[in-house]
């Protein structure tokens, strides 16, 4: 999620926006007319609390103890919510040449379901603070941009664990080493062949080397930086180019929950590289970005944006539950 093309072309937003993706969509949930079947509720208290329990570890940059540590808590929470659990376990370089230890992980519910949805965050938090305006070397705790994500995905299987299963099958995959990336004032190794940027190593990886034979989705949701105060949400031209249709649906539903302030019916980005961009060009499965953007912002993000503040102070109980509970009425009306 660290390059962004902020040029926006007029003709490009006005066709984006009237052909609206060329993937296959959501179900009979697309229409704005239909009623949402109510969804199980979720809890804004226990999201937080899976955000706060991985920022005690610790920044999470691989390599490190915290790192570790983090991975096998999250491991045995997806096993306890009853989740079948896949640790892919990898080698990769940075772009300064250091050898990183990296794992994808896979929880998978219900199994025997054909139709599948892939919800994804990464796990890793970065290195550095590079956007800090005095300290640039700096360690950040990754609370909104890492924890957050998967702190609501987690909500999410604890609430899946304890209700009804819904229609759908349901793989949530943690990115590793998606943060990593470059520092903005260090040279970088030339790319190698099989990499197509510093960043998003997890999911480069994953979308070449699936977990499962054969593995695809229906379509996925990606959460990156979902737990800011004030957090806004728009549209990508990534997610509108490749999975257009889930895009208007999943911000539809935002909308009939009462979150339209936060979920805008409008282009943000341009091209932003994150880990959608690889599992929809790459894994050819359609995924849509949900991305707090801030247009009032130099970079179009939050302020606290891979700096040493990027911690629990700025991380909102209620923007972690109105995603959890966005997901969640997705999955329920399948």
């Amino acid at each position: 999620m660290k390059h962004i093309k902020t040029i926006l072309i007029l003709f490009a937003f006005v066709f984006l926006y009237a052909c609206g993706g060329k993937e296959v969509g959501s179900s009979a949930s697309n229409s704005a007319q239909e009623p949402l079947k109510t969804a199980p509720s979720i809890s804004p208290d226990s999201a937080f609390a899976f955000v706060q329990k991985q920022v005690d570890f610790g920044p999470r940059v691989p390599n490190s103890k915290a790192h570790k540590e983090a991975s096998q808590w999250l491991k045995s929470k997806f096993e306890s919510f009853g989740a079948a659990v896949t640790m892919q376990e990898f080698t990769d370089y940075v772009y300064d040449g250091t050898k990183v230890e990296l794992t994808n992980i896979i929880a998978s519910f219900y199994p025997e379901k054909k139709k599948r949805i892939m919800l994804s965050a990464h796990w890793d938090t970065r290195p550095f603070s590079d956007q800090g305006s005095s300290e640039k070397y700096a360690v950040i705790d990754g609370a909104n941009d890492g924890g957050s994500g998967v702190g609501v995905l987690m909500e999410v299987a604890r609430a899946l664990s304890i209700n009804e299963a819904p229609d759908v099958g349901i793989d949530i995959i943690l990115f590793d080493g998606e943060d990593w990336g470059e520092h903005n004032d260090e040279a970088s190794r030339d790319l190698p062949n099989d990499k197509r940027t510093w960043w998003c190593l997890g999911s480069q990886y994953w979308s070449k080397n699936k977990h499962k034979a054969n593995y695809s989705a229906y379509y996925g949701i990606l959460l990156d930086m979902v737990g800011a105060p004030n957090a806004t949400f728009y549209y990508d031209s990534v997610s509108q180019e490749n999975a257009g249709r889930v895009l208007q649906n999943v911000w539809s539903i935002a909308e009939k929950l009462g979150y339209g302030a936060m979920f805008k019916k409008e282009l943000g980005f341009g091209r932003i590289t994150d880990d959608h961009v690889y599992i929809n060009e790459d894994a050819r499965i359609p995924m849509i970005d949900i991305i707090d953007y801030r247009p009032d912002t130099e970079v179009g993000f939050t302020p606290v944006w891979h700096t040493e503040n990027d911690n629990m102070e700025n991380i909102s109980k209620e923007t972690l539950g109105n995603v959890a509970s966005l997901l969640m009425s997705v999955l329920y009306n399948e």
